[in-house]
């Protein structure tokens, strides 16, 4: 993507007194404190890491929201980032669904034993990256190694927290017969870049992950429409369908979207097809999912898209006051279907 801007050469890799990571890097003594000196506060600090202290103080008014998440994704580098990026991006985005403009990330690894340090590196510097294209500092975090075999190379947990924008009044409570659906971009293309990934897929261009930070898109839209914005989520985990399930059960209203209009790339679309996925189902990492009043629905869907991040947003369908609880398709052949939950694992350790 545009704003993907390698920091490899910039970010040379210090020298490690070891090529790997071992039990003793998650002692808590001395090799623990090379690992964090070297590599972790060292590129990652500021004013507030850099106090190393056991948690971050920190001075925030008005309304706040927190989220947290872990980041398990195999493989841990993939077309267009890997882990490290994932999982900043991740928490930023979860947080500007509630509104928020993300301010601080607290930072955990599980690492195995036996993974190598210029691998952790590269993970390092996504991070680094992440948080800068997201303007977010990381305050505080941890460090755990575990027995080669008990885990995955790396395992991340980000937590983060940020204030409210004062115009946003994000529920689900407030979705309304005749809002209006929109979906900021291309479905299922980070699923897929992992899909094509493990089963050595092959396309005529690169298919890559869509993960991004959208905190900055997102808080220019509440500036512009404030509380005409009823509802933010990004489908990642279960994709576009499961979001709408859940938004049709909480709310006892009906979604209906049209198929015609749901933007997907054509070779994500090709793929699915072949590996037998229906790309509604399939997770996202750069997308979200916004609900928001008619009256406001055609100049929210042009100022997305004149940025950079939703250029291909589309409105894909409308709330109704018809099959309560349920989603219904409009396909593209003509005909309706109901859209489930998914059931089962679609595509595992996706995020």
């Amino acid at each position: 993507m545009a704003d993907k801007i390698k920091m490899t050469l910039q970010c040379p890799m210090p020298k490690f007194d070891f090529d790997v990571i071992t039990l003793g890097h998650g002692s808590g003594g001395l090799l623990t404190h090379r690992l964090l000196q070297t590599g972790v506060f060292d590129i990652l600090k500021n004013d507030l890491l850099d106090q190393q202290h056991d948690g971050a103080t920190l001075e925030m008014n008005g309304k706040v929201a927190f989220s947290t998440d872990s980041y398990v994704i195999s493989p841990i580098k993939f077309p267009g980032g890997n882990i490290g990026d994932l999982a900043i991006n991740g928490t930023v985005n979860d947080l500007a669904m509630c509104g928020a403009q993300a301010q601080y990330l607290s930072l955990s690894f599980i690492i195995e034993e036996g993974f190598k340090m210029d691998e952790f590196w590269e993970v390092l510097v996504s991070i680094k990256q992440a948080a800068d294209q997201a303007n977010i500092k990381i305050v505080t975090g941890d460090t755990k190694v575990v027995e080669k075999g008990k885990g995955d190379k790396i395992f991340i947990n980000t937590s983060g927290i940020g204030h409210i924008h004062p115009k946003a009044n994000i529920h689900h409570n407030r979705i309304k017969e005749g809002d209006v659906i929109i979906v900021s971009g291309n479905i299922a293309t980070h699923g897929i870049a992992i899909m094509s990934l493990r089963e050595g897929l092959t396309f005529e261009t690169d298919v890559e992950s869509d993960s991004t930070n959208l905190n900055h898109i997102i808080i220019s839209l509440i500036e512009q429409y404030g509380a005409e914005v009823k509802f933010l989520r990004d489908p990642t985990r279960g994709g576009v369908a499961s979001v709408l399930n859940e938004m049709a059960e909480m709310t006892k209203l009906g979604f209906l979207i049209d198929q015609k209009e749901i933007p997907i790339d054509t070779q994500v679309d090709a793929a699915c097809e072949m590996l037998g996925l229906d790309p509604l189902y399939v997770a996202n990492e750069g997308l979200f999912m916004a609900i928001v009043d008619p009256s406001i629905a055609e100049d929210f869907l042009k100022n997305l898209q004149a940025d950079e991040k939703g250029t291909n947003a589309r409105i894909i369908g409308k709330v109704v006051i018809d099959h309560p609880g349920k989603v219904i398709l409009n396909s593209r052949i003509g005909g309706k279907r109901v859209v489930n939950y998914l059931t089962g694992e679609q595509l595992p350790r996706i995020c």
